[in-house]
């Protein structure tokens, strides 16, 4: 494992949804190409928990971006972050404009391995990861948690690598109709899917920060927050392991 150390962090611009884009990458100590992780965030935006996922993948040998999606901007008021989310969500082209720019970003770190390249995401970030892979987007393996969206008919079949996905048991916002659906669309189009349902936990169960107060049927899990992050590194070294 890369030592903490060594790790180097950068803060990157660039342009994706009419935005000016800013964010966080993460570099392992050594040399050579490493494989490379998209880490796409929540609704509200990209903030120090998710730069902190990326510079703890860093630290285990991995390239890591944690990508923007709102310009900037961390939305705290949960009306004006559905405002600008809601129609993201319904646009597969935009979110597909995210990730590609992204995408392009993590590409062009001489560091990163671009043959060697996992997609994961939160919300708003996952949907967006699942969308690389409906857009048949040459990655390794996408992990989803609370981001169960379907796609446009046939088109998760050219999705080209494992799916994972995590949600929790009682997420309003991801309810098991919502479950079935992603998971039929995976199913009929031959995916490598799985998909892990924790139980007891709400929408966001993943952050830290998060609780009804906020919005309402979301809320912080910690055991399950800490199994969801142990589930998605184990998926990491399946998909695409650290070689020295």
């Amino acid at each position: 494992m890369t030592n903490r150390t060594t790790v180097k962090t950068l803060t990157v611009e660039y342009p994706a949804d009419g935005l000016t884009m800013v964010g966080h990458l993460a570099l392992p100590g050594g040399v050579g190409p490493r494989p490379a992780v998209l880490i796409g965030p929540e609704g509200p935006g990209l903030n120090d928990f998710q730069r902190r996922r990326a510079d703890t993948l860093a630290e285990r040998g991995y390239v890591a971006l944690a990508f923007d999606i709102n310009g900037g901007r961390w939305f705290t008021d949960p009306q004006e972050m559905l405002a600008h989310v809601t129609p993201l969500l319904a646009d597969p082209d935009r979110m597909r404009g995210i990730g590609h720019a992204a995408l392009d970003v993590l590409r062009s770190e001489p560091r990163t391995d671009p043959a060697r390249i996992a997609a994961i995401g939160y919300g708003t970030g996952g949907a967006i990861a699942l969308e690389l892979g409906r857009d048949g987007v040459d990655l390794r393996g996408i992990g989803t948690v609370n981001g169960l969206t379907t796609g446009r008919p046939g088109e998760a079949a050219r999705i080209r690598c494992p799916v994972w996905a995590g949600v929790g048991s009682e997420d309003p916002i991801m309810p098991s109709a919502q479950r079935d659906a992603f998971t039929a669309e995976m199913q009929a189009a031959g995916v490598d899917w799985r998909l892990v349902v924790y139980g007891g936990a709400l929408h966001a169960f993943h952050h830290p920060t998060v609780d009804q107060a906020v919005l309402p049927g979301v809320g912080h899990h910690p055991l399950h927050a800490r199994r969801a992050w142990r589930d998605i590194v184990a998926l990491l070294d399946e998909w695409v392991p650290v070689t020295e």
